[in-house]
């Protein structure tokens, strides 16, 4: 008995872990969105080659945000401030930089109501794809603790039970995905 119990505890963390994973990547990928403010996670996956290394442009710079639309990266070695440019331009994020020899600036536009629109689509569409990868997760447990169940591991109201858990489980994960869908699309639409 003490078995069975342990096994499906060990099938709980690993929905647990695996769903957690999903709902921080969906994360990970809205902050990355640019919907009209300065954000400095726009950089984070932009590359430098900084003598002969690939080197993230936040390990080269200081990177502030002294008004609401305004980015500004201040270069730390000067001779490093045309490449650094050139990297942002060939990420195309969308900004063109502007570069006074000290410093480059990103000037984030205010987004119109059809860019608008479409990042609301895009947000859904992460979303979706972060339910799908959710319900995927689920679905691989359920048929690991029918394996069990099949085995002769579990008895059929153990795993019955056990199902009825990662059910409740994941559509608490999933209602946390449509939470943090409907902030980042109030967000956008904010005029």
């Amino acid at each position: 008995m003490a078995y069975e119990i342990e096994e499906l505890e060990i099938l709980s963390e690993d929905l647990n872990d695996r769903t957690d994973k999903s709902l921080a990547s969906f994360q990970h990928e809205l902050t990355g969105m640019r919907v009209g403010r300065a954000n400095s996670h726009i950089l984070d996956g932009i590359s430098v080659d900084y003598y002969g290394a690939p080197t993230q442009i936040n390990q080269l710079a200081n990177i502030t945000i002294p008004e609401a639309r305004l980015l500004c990266i201040t270069v730390w070695d000067a001779s490093m401030i045309k490449k650094v440019e050139k990297a942002i331009i060939d990420a195309n994020i969308g900004i063109t930089p502007s570069n006074d020899g000290k410093i480059i600036r990103l000037v984030f536009p205010e987004p119109n109501e059809e860019r608008r629109r479409s990042l609301v689509k895009e947000v859904k569409t992460l979303s979706e794809k972060a339910k799908i990868a959710i319900r995927n997760i689920r679905r691989d447990i359920i048929e690991e603790s029918k394996k069990l169940k099949k085995a002769g591991s579990l008895t059929e109201d153990m795993q019955a039970t056990f199902e009825k858990d990662v059910d409740k489980q994941v559509t608490a994960q999933i209602a946390e995905t449509d939470r943090i869908a409907a902030a980042k699309e109030a967000e956008i639409m904010k005029v």
